[in-house]
């Protein structure tokens, strides 16, 4: 590619997502969108392996849509312990974490050369490496943040910095004690994982070139965009929900015969169980969810994935022993990998229970399915509250340790799928669903003025 003739011919921009996958998928769809318009080359920045797994979903409208998008690899420090095939968050190893981090901190120079090398008219930048919008201001290159979380997770962190003594104005949702044991010290501080990363999110936030752009979308979280704005002073932007959505022709062998199971069932009588991809839930987690979802008596398609490095355990050593026999035609049991989309998107889906991945809300919403929230870890508890209070998903309710409840499980399972006795749900994630699908790209309009104003084109 002549990147000089891309420069003098279209407006560059250089998509720089962090290398947790909910964060590289929602990049792609936002890369994918502003390809579609006239006059945008988007270069995309990740590592190898990252580029690797997300090139089938660059299934563009039109050709020269796919010629607008070019990958470009970041390769980190390796080593023997830290190969390039684990240079992603996808299913890593736990204990491969802090190295991951330093790894691609310590990439940063290698960064700078490919904004020297490509310089683009914009960066648009994550928020776990404040080092990228130094390095672009150094070389007078202007930075957009791009937020893949919920904007009333941010709006929680800033309030509580800005008015720690004041009670949060939008919403009475409370952290349960299990999550502030993993996220604050017993001295009331954070934890300094956790202070490190707060330290990241607000200078990435602060650096942002007068807007930050938000996947989200403002029929579930204007009030939260709004006071976000104003704890930012700044422009807060939404441009979500960005999920893929599969063709009907990419359907492949895997998931025919899923949807062959999918067909026999009744309209809105199965649940999708699915995790993500890079949280595990213990063996006590999994038998807890196994015994609610068999206490509940619906028929579930129930994706369990492992950890790199133990693949090769079987189904049968992660779920409670007689399982898979008693539970029969009514459940599909599914290793590693399920087309989620695909699955959602199937008439006889009435639920997804689902660990409120930001990326997996967004997509549930965006199909016109339930949530029925089991959260796992980091920003998930904030998610799971945020659908409680918009109506359109409930959460099964840890006990006093932290413990998922089976009965619990069973419960909303039954009242949102089985009983029916929540279809204030079904009708609002509904109209939501319709809502998003007659606005179409009408998000992005926003976006691409203020770029334009930004870059005085």
């Amino acid at each position: 590619m002549d990147v000089q003739k891309v420069r003098d011919t279209t407006t560059s921009i250089l998509m720089f997502p962090w290398i947790g996958y909910g964060h590289i998928s929602a990049y792609l769809e936002l890369a994918k969108a502003l390809s579609r318009r006239n006059n945008f080359y988007i270069y995309f920045c990740s590592t190898p392996v990252n580029l690797d797994s997300i090139k089938p979903k660059l299934i563009p409208s039109s050709s020269s849509s796919s010629s607008s998008i070019e990958f470009v690899e970041l390769h980190l420090p390796s080593s023997p312990e830290f190969p390039p095939h684990l240079h992603t968050t996808n299913a890593l190893p736990p204990h491969l974490t802090p190295t991951l981090h330093q790894a691609f901190a310590a990439a940063a120079p290698r960064f700078e050369a490919i904004l020297q090398t490509l310089c683009p008219h914009l960066l648009i930048y994550d928020c776990l490496q404040p080092w990228a919008p130094r390095i672009a201001s150094s070389l007078n290159i202007p930075a957009i943040n791009f937020n893949t979380t919920a904007s009333s997770i941010i709006c929680h962190a800033l309030h509580n910095i800005h008015y720690p003594d004041s009670k949060f104005p939008l919403s009475d949702f409370v952290l349960h004690d299990y999550w502030k044991a993993k996220y604050i010290t017993a001295d009331g501080t954070t934890t300094e994982r956790a202070r490190r990363v707060r330290e990241s999110f607000l200078y990435c936030l602060n650096a942002s070139r007068d807007v930050t752009l938000i996947n989200s979308f403002r029929e579930m979280e204007g009030e939260y965009m709004d006071y976000l704005s104003v704890l930012l002073k700044k422009k807060v932007i939404a441009v979500g929900p960005l999920v893929y959505e599969p063709r009907e022709d990419e359907e492949d062998e895997d998931y025919s015969r899923i949807k062959n199971w999918l067909d026999k069932k009744k309209a809105s009588s199965t649940v999708l169980v699915s995790f993500g991809s890079e949280f595990f839930p213990s063996k006590e987690e999994m038998e807890e969810i196994a015994n609610g979802l068999e206490q509940s008596g619906v028929n579930f398609i129930w994706v369990v994935r492992f950890p790199k490095g133990e693949e090769r355990r079987g189904i049968e050593e992660a779920l409670p022993e007689g399982f898979v026999e008693r539970v029969g035609e009514k459940a599909m049991v599914v290793k590693e990998w399920a087309p989620q989309g695909n699955i959602l998107k199937h008439r006889s889906i009435g639920g997804f229970v689902s660990h409120c991945g930001w990326n997996s809300v967004m997509e549930s919403i965006m199909l016109g399915i339930p949530v029925i929230g089991v959260p796992m870890h980091v920003d998930q508890p904030y998610n799971a509250g945020l659908i409680e209070d918009a109506g359109v998903g409930v959460e099964a309710k840890r006990d006093t340790d932290g413990k998922i409840q089976r009965e619990e499980v069973a419960k909303l399972i039954k009242e949102v799928v089985v009983e029916k006795t929540r279809e204030d749900l079904r009708k609002k994630v509904g109209e939501m669903s319709e809502i998003l699908r007659r606005k179409g790209d009408e998000k992005i309009d926003e976006m691409v003025a203020e770029i334009s104003l930004l870059l005085k084109i």
